[in-house]
């Protein structure tokens, strides 16, 4: 597990790396994740470690949000001082999320084919 854990640490690391010598507006975590499976894709990365590590790390994903919770109790002023352009973005952005979901979900069953209808 020590070894899954270094590979994901690595990942996250040369993606804040590249995110702040690039100063891309992309967080460095999601640059790493994004690495990590461009990697698992073409076979550099073995997984089996990666597995137990992931595993470990989802059975306890409650306790990651108890710093964003945090957050948000201490910046609650801010928040209701700014309810309505967040509001508006959180619908959104909720709004596209579901359409475009659904827009792959229509074009891309699992493992269903598609039917060519004969002219």
């Amino acid at each position: 597990m020590i070894r899954g854990f270094a590979v994901l640490l690595s990942f996250q690391l040369a993606g804040e790396a590249l995110s702040r010598a690039l100063h891309l507006p992309v967080p460095g975590p999601v640059i790493g994740m994004a690495l990590l499976l461009l990697a698992l894709q073409l076979g550099a990365a073995r997984g089996e470690g990666l597995r137990a590590v992931a595993t470990g790390l989802l059975s306890h994903l409650s306790l990651l949000f108890v710093p964003a919770g945090v957050g948000v109790i201490l910046h609650a002023h801010l928040l209701a001082s700014q309810w309505l352009p967040l509001a508006v973005s959180l619908v959104a952005s909720t709004a596209a999320t579901l359409a475009v979901t659904g827009w792959l979900a229509q074009r891309r069953g699992p493992g269903e084919e598609r039917e060519e209808t004969a002219p």
